[in-house]
């Protein structure tokens, strides 16, 4: 019987069933072979806009008619047309070779991994870390080649350090640009700095929302955003709503923080040991107590985490909303976040389907109370021997007073009063939204015309209370510093898409070209009122405000599904720059051949995917960081610092007249763009229908015109930092991941992930005459305490990588110990001096890997990723400041040292030992930083109910040689650090 034949008589055995017809139809949509069911399928009917998708045990439920197609559609399956003949229809899908067909998403669009040229990293929900997450970037640790995201201490919701293929600045912006639903945010090292209101540019997104990240890593990829693109791309989408049945998920976890180590000092039994030794003329002035300062000022903290969300359609309009609460304490008495979010995401489909519009909203509410961080250094130093409280002492605590009932100066403060006694709070309202208009012309199908209007607005203010009876030396009769903040940043994108398919000549192309706007807006005030109120307060006010206007374009072409072709542009135009070097030009092209679609390869049982890529591009970098100064091209005055003024005569009265002094600023009328040219190579590859899959890429960056502040001569009655351009440097690297299924049957799954990058970091360039190797300018903002400037212990040096250590060479004894004062004459002229420090070690890793894990079990399951730096130095400040002898006996009071002076025995009578090699420590590490265990129940009271409970530790361990409290440490200068906490969590997860 043909297949013809068949047909006919499967139509007229159904006629009955067409005359009756049906109301809805229902079924499950499994896997092929495994028989496991698929959640999230998406299932519509063909010709119109009614669908739903599948539950968590892969059933789906709709409105059908029999006769009527029913599309079933999933990412790494094939989609399936089928006529409904009844009112079950159960569907298996058959995986895609293609995990190929898996969309991306790119800049102004989106791809398939196999159409991609350039070099793009998604990383899907399922794939993102557990646990207890305030912070939307601590979901990617780990988890992408060449993304190295370090955490910014353990305050709750901290923010973090986040670099793509090490960084290509020296002294502007060395952070990836960051888009949210199609929103770019202002830079998010800036933002930081200005957002007093906020630990964290991402506070306003709760990590529940997020449903991917895309990391667009090369110029290819990234030339689209032009100018801030040279430190990469990720672009975060959240979660949106289907058709169908309204969905309920809630999601609750607490949450217990420990300190995991603390640094060593002298208890006061051996404190009191080691005064009467070395300060026998002090020991009357040591206390009865014994006290654990740093027992004081840390503690166990709790946090709770709770989301709930409403996804479905409502009359065919499909919708999310959720709602989020956050609330942390800090390890570090006093601190504390609260955060509470709320979003929505709207999907309407008008005319046919013709205009797709998406609206995006998503508001914060955070009130912040910052601890004091200098009282971590006090409890290293407090004298161990002296108690906590004093009743008849102002503010009930122990510090040191003067007969006169005035603070002691230049003493350290008691660490716990700096936390219990001084109130600073703020309070942070962000709202970031979007409306996406997509209409797909009727007169011209193959055209789409897209409207995206967006706009990040937040307001901040905040007071910092720190009253008399807190001895801080700084504080006379008490202080009180408030401030304000508004910001705005308001986006129009404008932009057609041409897509056409030329089956004649096997080819397929499509064209974008459109025009960006985005205005960033900031008005700041502070107010420092000191003393009992009756003097003028110190009010600085600041407006900021920047324009960036943009022309782009992007070409692609597939011929024959093998051979791809991208050409992209940009034009920017931006207020930071004048004249001639105000408009910016940023192009890029791109090769790719999928070789294993070639006659030789495409029967291959083995090689299931083989592409190479080619790409080079130019990319651009604007964010000078000038504290206030956004046009560093023009001549301009500020008041001068600290409110500065000076007398000019007196009024009627007698009285003095005082009038604030400005100075010119700094300027650049050349400055221009800081510009960085990428070379990419890639082979993304799959083995056994993709059961393995991955990646190599090699890459080449060079940065020319490298935006930087350098000194300015002396006598100028200008300030002594001028932004200009100077230099360049180049980085170059491998990057390599892996993924596998290592076992995939219907009772037990396990897969594997790891990545790899190496990046290596050298300046080729600072001067316009003189570029000798080891000449450069030391690293503004990482002096070590005690001494003054900027000349610290990281420069940047022609020849060598940024943020380089510029040490001298310590000598050591017989028995291996370094010797006090005594380093390396390196030019044998006789003298000690700078002209002997030497370039030694980075604060960069070398390499980074990631490796991260996920085992299934029928209803349980268990993962766990972990990472690790090779190659990487820190600069031990604590060690410096605080293992020398000399810190025993500095003013009026005692203080106390940490026990590494045992292995120095410096007295720190010596300049030369605040620049010694001694201090920079090999901080390699391997930190498994969350494990998971997790249950699922399935069909509770109704077949679609399910709940998951699940426990999560974080910060697990750490394995390293470095003798400080943590290896991981920003930029390597470690200093006064805030400890990461270990944290063990329980939640549940219901999804009904």
């Amino acid at each position: 019987m043909n297949e013809k034949t068949s047909r006919l008589l499967l139509m007229l055995f159904l006629i009955p069933l067409w005359v009756l017809s049906q109301d809805g139809v229902t079924g499950t949509v499994t896997e092929e072979g495994t028989n496991e069911p698929l959640p999230g399928v998406n299932v519509i009917i063909k010709g119109t806009t009614t669908g739903t998708t599948t539950d968590f045990d892969g059933v789906y439920q709709i409105s059908a008619n029999i006769g009527d197609i029913l599309i079933f559609s999933y990412i790494g399956f094939r989609t399936v047309e089928v006529t409904v003949t009844s009112g079950n229809l159960d569907i298996s899908l058959t995986e895609d070779a293609a995990a190929l067909e898996e969309v991306v998403v790119i800049g102004y669009g989106t791809t398939t991994k196999k159409d991609a040229t350039g070099s793009v990293i998604g990383v899907t929900e399922e794939e993102l870390n557990q646990g207890f997450i305030a912070s939307p970037q601590d979901l990617l640790v780990g988890k992408a080649a060449g993304v190295n995201i370090t955490t910014n201490g353990g305050a709750p919701g901290s923010g973090s350090q986040i670099r793509i293929r090490g960084g290509s600045s020296l002294d502007a912006s060395n952070d990836p640009l960051i888009i949210i639903d199609g929103v770019p945010l202002d830079s998010p090292g800036l933002d930081e700095q200005r957002n007093s209101g906020s630990r964290n540019v991402f506070d306003f997104v709760n990590p529940n929302d997020i449903s991917s990240f895309s990391i667009l890593k090369d110029a290819s990829a990234t030339a689209i955003y032009g100018s801030r693109a040279s430190n990469g791309v990720i672009i975060i989408t959240t979660k949106k709503g289907t058709t169908g049945d309204l969905k309920f998920s809630l999601n609750s976890s607490v949450s217990v923080n420990t300190l995991k180590e603390v640094v060593g000092v002298f208890s006061a039994e051996d404190y009191r040991e080691l005064i009467g030794q070395r300060l026998p003329g002090r020991v009357e002035d040591l206390g009865q107590a014994n006290t654990n300062w740093q027992e004081q000022i840390f503690s166990s903290a709790t946090g709770t985490d709770t989301n709930f969300s409403v996804s479905g359609g409502i009359k065919g309009i499909p919708f999310r909303a959720s709602i989020g609460y956050t609330q942390l304490d800090g390890i570090l008495k006093t601190e504390a976040l609260e955060r509470t979010t709320l979003a929505l995401n709207v999907t309407p489909r008008l005319f046919d389907d013709k205009l797709k519009i998406e609206i995006n909203g998503r508001g914060s509410y955070v009130e912040n109370n910052f601890a004091d961080t200098g009282a971590i250094g006090s409890a290293l130093e407090f004298d161990p021997t002296q108690p906590v409280f004093a009743s008849d002492l102002p503010g009930g605590f122990f510090d040191y007073y003067e007969a006169d009932g005035s603070a002691t100066t230049n003493t350290i403060n008691n660490p716990l009063a700096l936390l219990e006694l001084r109130d600073n709070n703020a309070i942070a309202r962000r709202f970031v939204g979007n409306a996406k208009f997509d209409y797909n012309l009727h007169f011209f199908p193959d055209i789409t015309a897209t409207l995206n209007l967006g706009i990040d607005k937040s307001i901040g203010d905040g007071t910092d209370n720190q009253p008399a009876t807190l001895a801080a030396q700084a504080i006379v009769d008490g202080r009180i510093r408030t401030f304000e903040q508004d910001e705005e940043n308001k986006l129009m994108d404008v932009y057609l898409k041409y897509a056409k398919e030329f089956e004649k000549i096997n080819s397929r192309l499509d064209f974008t070209a459109g025009y960006s706007y985005q205005n960033f807006y900031e008005d700041r005030m502070s107010v420092d009122l000191r003393g009992d109120g009756v003097g003028d307060p110190l009010v600085i006010n600041t407006i900021l405000e920047s324009n960036l206007q943009s022309f782009f374009g992007r070409f692609n072409y597939t011929f024959k599904d093998r051979y791809l072709l991208t050409l992209t542009y940009r034009r920017d135009g931006s207020s930071r720059f004048g004249g001639d070097n105000r408009w910016g030009n940023f192009p890029a092209a791109a090769l790719a051949w999928n070789i294993s679609d070639e006659s030789f390869l495409a029967n291959s049982n083995t090689l299931s995917n083989l592409k190479l890529r080619l790409g080079w591009g130019i990319t651009g970098q604007q964010d000078v960081l000038q504290g206030t100064d956004t046009q560093p091209f023009l001549p301009q005055f500020a008041p001068s610092e600290n409110g500065a003024s000076t007398q000019l005569g007196q009024d009627a009265n007698g009285n003095p007249i005082f009038v604030t002094t400005i100075r010119a600023q700094p300027f650049d009328a050349n400055i221009k763009w800081e510009e960085t040219t990428t070379y990419n190579i890639g082979m993304d590859f799959g083995l056994f229908d993709n059961r393995i899959s991955g990646a190599i890429e090699l890459y080449y960056r060079e940065t020319e015109d490298l935006l930087s502040t350098v000194n300015v001569a002396a006598g100028s009655n200008l300030t002594n930092r001028l932004p200009t351009n100077i230099g360049s440097l180049t980085n170059k690297g491998v990057e390599f991941f892996l993924d596998a299924a290592v076992f995939d049957t219907q009772d037990f799954n396990w897969n594997l992930g790891f990545n790899f990058a190496y990046n290596e970091n050298e300046i080729d360039r600072l001067f316009q005459t003189g570029n000798d190797p080891g000449s450069g300018i030391p690293v503004s903002g990482t002096s070590l305490i005690g001494i003054g400037g900027d000349d610290g212990a990281q420069w940047h040096l022609v020849g060598q990588p940024t943020r380089s250590y510029f040490v001298f060479e310590q000598i050591y004894d017989e028995q291996g110990r370094p010797i006090e004062g005594v380093v390396r004459d390196l030019n044998n002229d006789g003298v000690i001096n700078d002209l002997d420090r030497r370039p030694y070690k980075q604060a960069a890793p070398l390499a980074v890997f990631g490796l991260n894990s996920r085992f299934t079990y029928k209803q349980f399951d268990f993962s766990f990723s972990a990472r690790a730096n090779y190659g990487n130095y820190n600069y031990n400040g604590i060690d410096l400041n605080r293992g020398n002898y000399r810190n025993l006996n500095v003013g009026q009071d005692l203080r106390n040292v940490a026990t590494s002076v045992l292995q120095s025995n410096f007295e720190g009578t010596s300049n030369q030992i605040t620049f010694s090699d001694y201090y920079v420590r090999d901080a390699s590490f391997i930190r498994m930083d969350n494990m998971t265990l997790g249950y699922t129940f399935n069909n509770l009271w109704k077949e679609d109910a399910r709940m998951r409970i699940f426990s999560t530790l974080q910060n697990v361990f750490v394995i390293t040689d470095y003798d400080g409290l943590d290896p991981e440490i920003t930029n390597g200068i470690d200093n006064n650090i805030y400890p990461r906490p270990f944290t063990i969590q329980a939640g549940l997860s219901l999804d009904f």
